[in-house]
């Protein structure tokens, strides 16, 4: 009777140890009913019980993903659903960046213009040269 019982004992450890290994290797659409933590606590304190409930409860069968309330992806399917495009991929944000670049580069250029004409200026009236024609305001 004592070896029924050792055999029925290191039986019970076994299914814990498959219970744990599965339910920690399950990926997270796989589990159903209880959050993972839970079903880890359960078998680990209720051994029998516990993966017995893990077995039958506790994971989706054939190790597929549970079925949810609501339809993945929004209900799209995987291929007419629109993925999110990355920065420089999406023609949009280029443009924007052509735009903006174009706007910096003529901003940079008119104050080079100003700084340059109000040097050449400057230089002029140090050298006594009257002003260019179209230096003169007009009148």
């Amino acid at each position: 009777m004592a070896r029924l019982y050792v055999l029925l004992f290191l039986a019970q450890i076994v299914l814990a140890v498959c219970a744990l290994i599965s339910c920690l290797s399950a990926e997270e659409g796989a589990i159903r009913g209880l959050p993972r933590i839970a079903w880890v606590l359960i078998v680990l304190f209720f051994p029998l019980v516990g993966s017995i409930a893990w077995f039958v409860a506790g994971r989706a069968p054939g190790g597929r993903p549970a079925r949810t309330a609501w339809r993945m992806g929004n209900g799209f399917s995987e291929e007419h659903r629109r993925r999110p495009v990355a920065p420089d991929d999406d023609p949009e944000f280029l443009d924007s960046l052509k735009e903006r670049s174009r706007q910096r580069d003529e901003e940079l250029f008119r104050r080079w213009e100003d700084d340059l004409r109000r040097r050449e200026d400057d230089l002029r009236r140090r050298e006594g040269d009257p002003p260019r024609e179209e230096d003169r305001p007009e009148v």
